[in-house]
């Protein structure tokens, strides 16, 4: 039986437990105090965060193991020496449970995000 899709972001996160819910709640937290005017939104079953332009920003998705904090990217690549000791996708920071949460460079990634969109056009992928 197929999980029915979440309709909004405390529904998502409410359906997970443990160290899932707790590290989807600090993301969201970190979110909201470094990007207030962002709009929460579901976009593929996943927590979004939108600009108030319409361009989706990031996007988390909680996994088996891990959360997966998705930028552009452009905006992983600028941060690739930052991430050498963090697992990565084309666009992803992979954080697992029960990890320390790296908030000081994911606040400046998100920082980053907003302005690559805000003064380089940079849309969503």
């Amino acid at each position: 039986m197929n999980k029915p899709r979440a309709q909004t972001t405390d529904a998502y996160i409410e359906g997970f437990a443990g160290q899932a819910r707790e590290l989807l709640e600090e993301l969201r937290a970190l979110v909201r105090e470094t990007v207030p005017e962002a709009t929460e939104a579901i976009k593929w079953g996943h927590p979004a965060w939108v600009h108030p332009s319409g361009t989706i920003l990031f996007v988390i998705s909680g996994h088996a193991k891990h959360v997966n904090f998705a930028f552009t990217p452009s905006t992983r690549e600028a941060f690739d020496v930052d991430l050498s000791d963090i697992a990565t996708g084309k666009g992803t920071v992979k954080l697992p449970y029960g990890s320390p949460v790296p908030a000081d460079l994911l606040r400046r990634m998100i920082v980053y995000r907003v302005r690559e969109h805000e003064d380089d056009g940079v849309l969503w992928m």
